[in-house]
């Protein structure tokens, strides 16, 4: 077997190079290297090896012009494969189907079962090596074949993917995925693919005058966590003493069989905090991750609980409970209780946490099920908690160790993070996205402003820019007043009324 071929994988492979006419397995010699790196990340990552599981991101925000002119060329090439049995799709930058065209209902029925369907994310991190989560991991065009797939639910498909770039500022906005049976012929799949893509770029640019904002990125309304590697639930340790003790009280509750809810502002890390609990306390168990649903996703959002919520050793924990409609909690709590019925268990015995801002907030339907309240304090309470966070999404940003500055590190502690967690995960994944080390330079001039509450907005784009300047390179003070277009003297003013620490020997 070639080197790197992970131990789970070995039952695809064939010796000697041999391809088995009969199941398509693959040769050891001829496997690509490109493919076998994509294998070795989903193992890496802990996706499953026999299915897919689900992870629903919502349908929304499909208004860019991405999505207006990759629909119109989809839309245009279904009318001549109507027939064929082939599915067109689009996805965003991260995976997640946007829309999906077939004639084929065998096929269509068949992608719905390993949740190929708009809405669902299937980014290599999720299912593992398919074509489009390939395609996106790579930035380039990608066939995956019948055995080449990581999830073996997913060796019936043949998938062509191709990324799509923004052709006015190069930025990946999503792709064009073509998938088909793994015994049709897949040899104008990728060309085609290829072809809807360029077109789909072409159109953009003869519309970009009319540019609509890009959708900002979504989270993930519903998914199942098996127990891998690198659990969403969250793989850093190293937080600091307040956090820990939110956790060992969440934990102690779940071991007594307690339903669980952890109230906070949005953002701080609470459904994380009852997930790494769960993690603790049921190692062996999947982790069920909801979160409310958008309106029009909430058939969609009911309907993936029965199946789920029937199979044994299933932690559950929904997301922001207090916007739930009534009428939806009423069902999601008749569920939960038929799931226990069916187990011949109480819900002590059924895993069962939840989170929201005030658990005054909390639909009655769900409120009669919690025992115990934990708070998770926000993260401007931990300060403490900022680097080891950073450093933790800058690495899974870059797959790597990522520096961050000393001057960068000042601004992330002394910044108040309104947005809390999620706040910090979006400015660092974007900054180390741009560059190896995490700097001033990368980070946007609101963090760089620090505490600007008693700033107007003038003042407080004035004290970011101070910041940036004084931490890029080693200038002195009287090359950095000059790139800000003031006197030294004023500049000293400047620091001194904003209280920048600025660094000495200028």
């Amino acid at each position: 077997m070639p080197d790197g071929v992970p131990d789970r994988l070995q039952r695809h492979l064939l010796p000697d190079g041999a391809q088995d006419a009969r199941t398509g397995g693959l040769g050891a010699a001829a496997v690509p290297r490109r493919l076998l790196a994509s294998w070795q990340r989903s193992e890496d990552y802990g996706v499953p090896l026999e299915s897919v599981e689900p992870v629903f991101a919502g349908t929304e925000d499909l208004g860019s012009l991405f999505v207006e002119c990759g629909n119109e060329v989809l839309a245009d090439l279904h009318r001549t494969l109507s027939a064929e049995p082939v599915s067109l799709m689009l996805t965003d930058a991260e995976g997640v189907v946007l829309s999906r065209l077939s004639g084929d209902r065998g096929l269509l029925q068949a992608l719905d079962d390993v949740h190929l369907a708009p809405g669902f994310a299937y980014s290599e991190r999720e299912v593992g090596t398919n074509g489009l989560g390939l395609a996106l991991a790579d930035r380039v065009p990608t066939l995956v074949r019948a055995d080449e797939h990581y999830a073996l639910s997913l060796c019936t498909f043949t998938c062509a993917a191709v990324p799509v770039l923004d052709p006015v500022t190069g930025r990946l906005e999503g792709s064009v995925n073509f998938t088909t049976w793994s015994r049709s012929s897949s040899e104008l799949l990728l060309a085609l693919a290829r072809s809807a893509a360029s077109n789909t770029a072409a159109l953009m640019l003869a519309r970009s005058g009319g540019r609509r904002p890009r959708p900002t990125a979504r989270g993930q309304v519903f998914r199942v966590e098996v127990p891998r590697l690198e659990p969403g639930s969250g793989t850093l340790h190293r937080l600091g003493d307040r956090w820990n003790a939110v956790l060992a009280g969440a934990e102690r509750a779940m071991q007594r069989g307690h339903v669980v809810v952890a109230i906070g502002e949005s953002g701080a890390g609470r459904a994380t905090l009852l997930a790494q609990a769960a993690r603790h306390v049921f190692p062996r168990d999947r982790i069920l991750s909801a979160g409310a649903p958008a309106p029009s996703d909430v058939a969609t959002w009911l309907g993936l609980w029965s199946p789920e919520l029937g199979k044994a050793h299933t932690a559950v924990v929904v997301r922001d409970v207090d916007t739930l409609p009534t009428w939806v909690a009423e069902r999601l709590r008749d569920m939960v209780f038929q799931r226990s019925a069916a187990q011949g268990a109480g819900l002590a015995t059924v895993p069962f946490a939840m989170t929201a801002e005030r658990f005054a907030d909390i639909p009655a339907a769900l409120l009669g099920l919690v025992d115990t309240v934990v708070e998770v304090p926000p993260l401007r309470e931990r300060s403490g908690d900022v680097l080891p966070l950073a450093a933790h999404v800058a690495r899974r940003t870059r797959g790597r160790e990522v520096e961050i500055s000393p001057p960068a590190a000042r601004a992330l502690q002394s910044y108040g993070w309104p947005g809390n967690v999620d706040q910090l995960t979006r400015v660092v994944s974007q900054a180390a996205g741009r560059s190896d080390i995490v700097d001033v330079a990368t980070l946007p001039a609101e963090v760089l402003a620090g505490d600007t509450r008693h700033l107007s907005r003038i003042e407080a784009f004035e004290r970011g820019e101070i910041v940036r300047v004084l931490g890029t390179g080693a200038p002195t003070m009287a090359q950095a007043a000059h790139e800000l277009g003031m006197s030294r003297a004023t500049l000293y003013r400047k620091v001194a009324q904003y209280g920048i620490d600025a660094p000495r020997g200028r």
